[in-house]
């Protein structure tokens, strides 16, 4: 699955980047930095560009933690991919596709 249009990553990292929801403001500097392109804001739920968050498609996140470096929230935590892919969904408030899942999610 993934987000649309977006190829899967080739091998699977050690690590993922997870965001907190529950903390992140929106600010956008997590998408900036991303070499491969695989954080998309979330639109907030009933207006579009009120209450944004972001969220990492996690089949596309190759553990570089380079948004973790850049996140002035510290809403962004490298988990082993294991790990990680346990508890992102915790951490996710809303989807960038409603119902979406990411398949590390699905084979977990």
């Amino acid at each position: 699955m993934g987000m649309p249009n977006k190829p899967p990553r080739k091998r699977k990292p050690r690590q993922l980047a997870v965001i907190d929801q529950h903390g992140c403001t929106g600010c956008e500097a997590c998408i900036i930095v991303c070499p491969v392109d695989c954080i998309e804001v979330v639109p907030g739920p009933e207006h579009q560009d009120l209450l944004k968050v972001v969220e990492v498609d996690l089949d596309r996140c190759i553990g570089c933690t380079l948004c973790v470096q850049y996140c002035p929230w510290e809403t962004i935590a490298m988990y082993d991919y294991d790990e990680g892919v346990a508890i992102a969904p915790e951490l996710t408030l809303r989807s960038v596709v409603p119902g979406h899942q990411a398949k590390a999610l699905q084979e977990a």
